[in-house]
């Protein structure tokens, strides 16, 4: 398994926009719900999502990061309008 740093170093590099243009990254994992949880914030806003461990495991494994990128992006564009 993972540690959050890397998944957090992945996300930067898929998405090296966040952190940079005042959205910040937070990722942990849940054992209730058995995902990584990203979390997103932007000034009072935070947004979050899971990432099922198969799709943390392609995107670092296998650099197969498109269940990964999808919901990252959608979450990024989401927090990007406030």
């Amino acid at each position: 398994m993972y540690n959050s740093d890397e998944i957090c170093q992945k996300i930067r590099s898929v998405f090296p926009d966040i952190g940079e243009c005042g959205i910040d990254l937070h990722v942990k994992f849940e054992k209730e719900k058995n995902a990584w949880a990203v979390h997103l914030s932007k000034e009072s806003h935070n947004l979050t999502t899971y990432l099922e461990l198969d799709d943390t495991d392609s995107c670092l494994e296998k650099e197969k990061c498109i269940g990964l990128g999808f919901q990252i992006a959608q979450l990024r564009n989401n927090i990007s309008r406030f």
